[in-house]
């Protein structure tokens, strides 16, 4: 019976002390999901650019870092600088959308800040996604953002396309601004529903216009400097027989 008894015991403390591990491991995992939420709702909050921040959007982000900080508190309860970030997160709530926007307006010139802002709208769509699974956001209001965070990506390009372009043009590079410009008519014509950006497209058809005809004009040749193609012309001005034969 002692030694029944005695494995009986083992047994329980066992189970116990297996118990209080994975409760150790499951509040290791949630401290660790509700940290990255927070940080990921800052890094958006304070990193989009203004051009495409809005009062909503905003308002949204202090929610969703809100929730999660308000979560994370019972994990760790002796946080102070948590509990004030809490604070301050209900001031900004409390002020619905006229909750204040000082993210300043980023030109995207580049194919690095395209990529960086990209990178940013990823985390929002993976933000919003995870919300949803967690029970922290309804998913009527996740399928109204995933469809903002998809106009806001088209935005990026219709900008990145445009300013490249404009760039080139200004430069004298007339070649390297039809291919940006015909980039963003191609980019807008393939948008499953291309019917918001008719005046985006209207005006990239225009400068594509203007750069192919920039870059005709540049490659027509002068009177000064023949080409082989002239050259070859007035050879068969010269004669007739030679062209009767071509055509007949």
């Amino acid at each position: 019976m002692l030694i029944v008894g005695g494995i009986a015991l083992l047994m329980v403390i066992a189970y116990i002390n297996h118990a209080v591990e994975n409760s150790k491991l499951e509040k290791a995992r949630q401290r660790a999901d509700l940290l990255d939420r927070i940080r990921r709702c800052q890094d958006i909050s304070e990193r989009i650019p203004g051009q495409l921040m809005t009062p909503q959007l905003k308002l949204l982000l202090s929610q969703l870092q809100l929730q999660a900080s308000e979560r994370l508190l019972p994990l760790e309860k002796q946080n102070t600088t948590l509990r004030s970030d809490i604070d301050t997160l209900k001031a900004q709530v409390a002020q619905g959308e006229s909750i204040a926007v000082k993210n300043p307006p980023q030109p995207i010139a580049n194919e690095a800040k395209a990529k960086d802002v990209r990178f940013l709208l990823e985390n929002l769509h993976a933000l919003i996604t995870g919300s949803v699974q967690a029970g922290l956001l309804p998913a009527g209001d996740g399928k109204h953002w995933l469809k903002q965070i998809r106009q806001m990506l088209v935005l990026v390009h219709i900008e990145f396309f445009s300013t490249l372009g404009q760039a080139a043009m200004q430069q004298k590079q007339p070649g390297q601004a039809r291919l940006a410009f015909e980039r963003g008519v191609q980019y807008l014509r393939k948008q499953p529903d291309p019917a918001p950006y008719q005046t985006q497209l209207k005006r990239f058809e225009e400068q594509l216009a203007r750069a192919n005809a920039m870059v005709l004009n540049n490659n027509a040749p002068t009177a000064e400097e023949p080409s082989q193609l002239t050259e070859g012309l007035k050879d068969l001005e010269g004669d007739d027989w030679k062209k009767k034969n071509i055509y007949d």
